[in-house]
């Protein structure tokens, strides 16, 4: 069962396929499972139509419906999940509480783009950036958003370093910060939540997932039983691409399977034997 967990349809303000063409670039891929997981960046929602990534009044709904949709027209063929990239869930819990309201989701990924008060990392300068104080602050706020109830994997927990190493062509050397890590792990792993493999790095210069073998491996041997698994792709060319070496990294990290959910539950999805 191939299962891609991370797409943004046209309803995501920087994606550009709708959910019908996703769908029908899942099934040339042999997918079996897809979750649409449009962004709702949650300190952003009471900016309505000022909001500099438009709406996510009438985004998020959209997404619901034309999944919703989707699923009728796709049901013999194709899973087709709700759900939703909530970014940074902690910043504004009012906020927060109201994107949860939106519909009933699957699924729901949790990330963090960017820190308090600062620009998500992509649009970040980073000439003069002490690269040691924003990776363990960065760190700091995934923990706590790893502590949040309201979702169900935790989404490319090494972000920052698309951009880092896009910028610097060096990666930063994470083992400074193997405690603070470790502490997000153990978190998610008493709270039941799973963490993300996200493919999208190996089509960036970096050349690596996010995050990459090792500390997916560190997640599975501190007791880490769930991994989600998906390209995060912004138009439907990516869909499923590198599926297939996402679960190479989570065979080699310890793991025999990965999740979907249905309504928020868990359920195995495993690896064909090699």
């Amino acid at each position: 069962m191939l299962c891609d967990l991370h797409i943004h349809s046209n309803n995501s303000f920087d994606a550009e396929s709708p959910v019908d063409e996703i769908c029908e670039a899942a099934l040339a891929e042999n997918l079996s499972v897809i979750a649409i997981t449009d962004h709702c960046e949650a300190p952003f929602i009471n900016k309505g139509d000022d909001c500099e990534f438009g709406s996510f009044d009438r985004q998020i709904p959209q997404s619901i419906n034309d999944v919703d949709n989707a699923r009728k027209k796709y049901s013999s063929k194709l899973k087709i999940l709700r759900g939703l990239e909530l970014g940074e869930p902690m910043h504004d819990p009012a906020q927060t509480a109201r994107a949860l309201d939106y519909g009933d989701f699957d699924f729901i990924l949790a990330s963090v783009h960017n820190l308090r008060g600062m620009d998500d990392f992509y649009f970040m300068d980073y000439e003069n950036c002490d690269f040691n104080r924003l990776l363990s602050d960065y760190f700091d706020e995934l923990a706590e958003t790893a502590g949040f109830e309201h979702f169900d994997s935790l989404a490319h927990l090494t972000y920052p370093l698309r951009y880092i190493f896009e910028h610097t062509g060096s990666m930063p050397d994470l083992s400074g910060f193997s405690n603070q890590i470790d502490n997000i792990f153990n978190i998610l792993i008493k709270n039941n939540k799973a963490l993300e493999i996200n493919v999208s790095g190996l089509y960036k210069p970096m050349n690596v997932t996010l995050p990459d073998v090792e500390l997916v491996k560190r997640f599975h041997d501190l007791g880490g039983k769930y991994i989600t698994i998906g390209t995060d792709s912004h138009t439907a060319k990516t869909v499923g691409k590198g599926i297939d070496r996402g679960i190479e990294v989570a065979k080699l990290a310890g793991f025999d399977g990965c999740v979907i959910y249905e309504n928020h539950k868990p359920t195995f999805a495993r690896f064909e034997s090699d």
